[in-house]
């Protein structure tokens, strides 16, 4: 009877907290639905934002869309997730990728053979091993000098900051910075932020 009733208190008391700590909500509307869940931490309609805005951007942007006829390459160079928590960066890239392929009028295309830390597929290289290997038909295997050099480079950092607004909240910013650079000159042809605040409760976290 005595385990039942502190089990019961226990409940209560947990209810109690969480019935107290108010709902995190934007610091400015967006597209999101009203009645939709809101964290404190990035959430997946966060990424669409960022990959929406950094998308419009790129392809708005007169040094990315030359009039030259031509279609360039993009690598995945490092985005480095400065937050609290653990963000898979490739969920951003990833989806700014199939938006530029899809909606970039054939403008651009990644490359899977090379990008910061390792080639993506290293399916590229592993074939060409079987060169010389007389079990392979080696009309079949890539010849030297076929991989594509890339012409851009994506880069950026996803930075959060912390910031206590008292009556027990607290607000959390989110910088999405992204920078297209042409590889054979070193220059930023492109550099882009997509900023997401929230306010919520102390208690609440972000991670």
């Amino acid at each position: 009877m005595l385990v039942k009733k502190s089990f019961t208190a226990v409940l209560l008391g947990t209810l109690l907290l969480s019935g107290c700590a108010r709902q995190a909500t934007y610091v400015k509307p967006t597209d999101v639905q009203s009645n939709e869940a809101v964290s404190l931490g990035i959430d997946e309609v966060d990424i669409e934002k960022a990959v929406a805005e950094a998308v419009q951007s790129m392809l708005k942007n007169p040094y990315l869309m030359k009039n030259d006829g031509r279609q360039y390459v993009v690598a995945i160079s490092t985005v480095i997730n400065d937050t609290m928590q653990r963000f898979d960066t490739d969920l951003l890239t990833k989806k700014i990728r199939i938006e530029l392929l899809q909606n970039g009028k054939g403008k651009f295309i990644t490359t899977t053979a090379i990008r910061a830390g390792g080639p993506e597929d290293a399916m590229s290289y592993q074939v060409r091993e079987l060169r010389n290997i007389k079990e392979f038909n080696q009309k079949t295997i890539a010849a030297e000098g076929q991989i594509i050099a890339p012409d851009y480079s994506l880069s950026g950092k996803v930075i959060q900051r912390d910031t206590k607004i008292g009556s027990g909240d607290k607000r959390v910013d989110y910088s999405f910075q992204l920078t297209m650079t042409d590889i054979k000159t070193g220059l930023a042809l492109w550099e882009g932020e997509t900023k997401v605040s929230k306010i919520g409760s102390n208690d609440s976290t972000s991670w």
